[in-house]
């Protein structure tokens, strides 16, 4: 069912070289009550991205043989922070990894459905309103980001300010594959990727914080790829 937005519906810019697929996602959102712009270059991509006017990118990985991470990479340099969704036929899940670490915000792998695309679009746009919400609640937890305090299911949890910030990457992707390197990057802000277990030691004493007896475990091992919170938890 189309969602009824108002005139300000937001824009949505999409780079995609297959015309064929351009055109169907192109009717899908805007039946669904988004503005959308397509270009189909890596060129033009930058430069209307750079315009500011869209409030989400769709980026087809490849375009004319050329990766469009580097779209992605350029935006997040000059400090650009429109979320973006990565579209690819590369499923693997080092080519996955890649396109997060590259400034993408979500990867979406061909051939899919265009109603999957559209709750990854709607997904996304959510997760720029909490940006600015001062208050974030995914299943039974409870976040007050302005008196920094945590609750799940009634009970109050200290946390230490490197275990707030934690928690917090996680609250914002709810259900979303969060590799060790995003962690390291985002949360600790290294620049490289070091031999270390910092991000395992520091999950572990998070885990122990936020999971009472008998409660389902809010953040779980994604085996050889990362860390995931639930929101059903």
């Amino acid at each position: 069912m189309p969602v009824d937005r108002s005139s300000t519906a937001p824009t949505v810019l999409l780079v995609e070289d297959e015309p064929e697929l351009a055109d169907e996602i192109s009717v899908e959102l805007r039946r669904r009550g988004y503005e959308v712009q397509v270009t189909d270059t890596s060129e033009d991509g930058l430069r209307a991205a750079r315009a500011g006017d869209a409030a989400l990118l769709i980026l087809d990985r490849m375009l004319h043989g050329e990766d469009g991470l580097s779209i992605v990479a350029a935006l997040r340099r000059e400090g650009i922070k429109t979320p973006v969704l990565v579209i690819s036929a590369l499923a693997a899940v080092d080519e996955r990894v890649r396109g997060l670490k590259a400034g993408g915000d979500d990867y979406l792998v061909k051939p899919f459905a265009m109603a999957e695309l559209a709750a990854r679009v709607e997904a996304l746009l959510r997760r720029l309103d909490d940006v600015r919400t001062t208050t974030l609640r995914i299943g039974s937890l409870e976040m007050d980001l302005v008196e920094r305090t945590v609750r799940r299911g009634g009970r109050s949890i200290e946390l230490l300010p490197r275990e707030f910030k934690l928690l917090e990457y996680f609250a914002r992707r709810p259900d979303q594959v969060v590799t060790r390197a995003m962690l390291l990057e985002d949360v600790w802000r290294y620049t490289f990727v070091p031999q270390t277990n910092v991000v395992d030691v520091h999950i572990s004493n998070l885990r122990r914080k936020i999971d009472a007896k008998g409660e389902q475990p809010l953040i779980t091992n994604i085996r050889g790829v990362g860390f995931m919170l639930h929101a059903d938890a």
